[in-house]
């Protein structure tokens, strides 16, 4: 969006937080750079430059504005609904692959040779990896700085930087303060007492229905790895270096996150994981727009808009747990997930809270005895098949995976049907035309409201909804009166 100057123009002006997020303006003058929804009077536009990415900007010499802090904006939609190189390494680089592996990381990940992947980022970012990896430390350092009482060598190590000389001059340079004159300026407010505890504002964009999201998330919570309590949604976080604990509530402007961990070099990547399980930046307004045009779909959406996509902070954990729910009720899934969880997870600590155990990983499930589940042979076979191509390497399902090839891998395992592919593409992998025609639930909502609803004809109609399907999917499902659909109230 950034190369069309008169529309990106027109979202300066009119200060439109939709767009925060899916570019940055600089000014020439001041040599700063703004979310569009900035709240200063807009500059000339002849001193404006547009940029697609806060990395961008840095590297071009623009600082942070300290007003509308645009580093803290939402990220780009196209991330989650693009599955070319590009958005599977920009989700890479969020889940902090780059400050763990490195470029070279990165490039073995995607398959591709570090020499293309500069090419390709800085082609569309205007911004090579090394910087849009910096450019997330920097605002993670800026969170640290803000929100705890650590001392300034903790927050730059936690932050992901490699010495306290290059953290100091990166806040210098992003925010124009040195790290002490930031953490002076943040307003005042409790700072985590604990250290590893954090508070944290999540953003997204306007507007966010957070009915059938957390009421989806806290339906199907695993006992002793997630929980709906106080008014959040809790749960427990593997993590490249330790492990976690999360709570998120719905607010009106943003989702109220606290986290808890064991290594603070995991904020950046628990951030992402939050931010995807929730679906957060997304743009409903793009997604609404085109639903809306569909006469039986409109009602819905004028009615509830907003509404996001249930996803997993674990396409591997969802991958096992779709299989367990196969033709069977969310509370029996949730009973065998729960068994699962008892025998293989990790125990960890969560005072004042219910949760006891990480997911097990598929590494630590690999070694389970088949003849200890309690369900049909052949639904067995089908989940130690799963569990053994996920341990293996045979199958990948990690937030850089190939949706196609994820798919296509998913389909060659014995007991995999349309149903479990697409449902883990919609939530395992973020795929947002992912779609599930032979789900009975949506079968039954479309008949409902006048649509085709054999899985054949229901599959030419849904073309009308694409590239959003599995939007379309939330609000077909909205319509029954299932615990899915309803915000817990206790």
């Amino acid at each position: 969006m950034h190369t069309d100057t008169e529309r990106c123009l027109r979202a300066v002006q009119s200060k439109d937080a939709r767009f925060d997020g899916w570019f940055y303006t600089a000014v020439l003058t001041t040599r700063i750079y703004c979310r569009p929804s900035c709240p200063v009077v807009p500059p000339k536009p002849e001193n404006m430059r547009f940029y697609p990415s806060a990395a961008a900007a840095q590297q071009a010499g623009f600082r942070a504005c300290k007003r509308c802090r645009p580093d803290a904006s939402p990220g780009s939609p196209q991330w989650d609904e693009r599955a070319d190189l590009t958005a599977r390494a920009m989700r890479l680089i969020a889940d902090g692959i780059v400050d763990r592996e490195g470029v070279p990381g990165l490039a073995a990940r995607l398959g591709y040779s570090t020499r293309q992947i500069e090419r390709q980022l800085l082609a569309e970012l205007g911004a090579g990896p090394l910087a849009v990896a910096r450019a997330q430390r920097a605002q993670t350092a800026r969170l640290l700085v803000e929100t705890t009482a650590l001392p300034m060598a903790e927050v730059a190590f936690a932050a992901g930087f490699a010495s306290i000389r290059t953290f100091n001059e990166t806040v210098r340079e992003v925010f124009a303060l040195s790290p002490t004159d930031l953490r002076q300026r943040a307003r005042p407010g409790p700072r985590a007492a604990v250290p590893g505890t954090l508070a944290l504002r999540l953003p997204f964009r306007q507007p966010l229905n957070p009915d059938n999201l957390f009421g989806h998330l806290a339906a199907t919570a695993v006992p002793g790895v997630e929980e709906w309590r106080d008014g959040a949604y809790r749960r427990t976080l593997s993590l490249p270096y330790g492990h976690g604990i999360v709570a998120l509530a719905p607010r009106p402007d943003h989702i109220d996150c606290r986290l808890a961990l064991t290594d603070l070099r995991d904020l950046a990547g628990a951030i992402a994981r939050c931010r995807r399980l929730l679906d957060l930046d997304a743009d409903p307004e793009a997604v609404d727009g085109l639903l809306r045009e569909d006469p039986q779909l409109a009602p819905l959406v004028a009615k509830a808009p907003g509404r996001r996509v249930p996803r997993t902070v674990d396409a591997a954990e969802f991958a096992v747990r779709a299989v367990l729910g196969q033709q069977i009720s969310t509370a029996a899934a949730r009973t065998h997930a729960g068994r699962l969880v008892r025998a293989h997870g990790e125990r960890v600590d969560d005072p004042g809270g219910g949760l006891s155990h990480l997911f097990p990983s598929a590494a630590a499930l690999a070694a389970l005895d088949p003849e200890s589940l309690a369900m049909p042979r052949t639904r067995r076979a089908t989940l130690t098949g799963v569990i053994a191509a996920l341990a293996s390497g045979a199958l990948h399902l990690g937030v850089g995976s190939d949706r196609d090839e994820a798919r296509a891998r998913l389909a060659a395992l014995p007991g995999i049907g349309p149903w479990t592919v697409e449902c883990i593409a919609m939530r395992g992998l973020g795929d947002p035309d992912a779609f599930t025609p032979t789900d009975l639930g949506l079968r039954r909502a479309a008949a409902g409201l006048g649509l085709p609803h054999t899985p054949a004809a229901l599959v030419r109609h849904s073309a009308v909804w694409r590239p959003w399907r599995a939007y379309a999917v939330q609000y077909l499902w909205a319509t029954d009166d299932h615990p899915i659909n309803h915000l817990p109230t206790n």
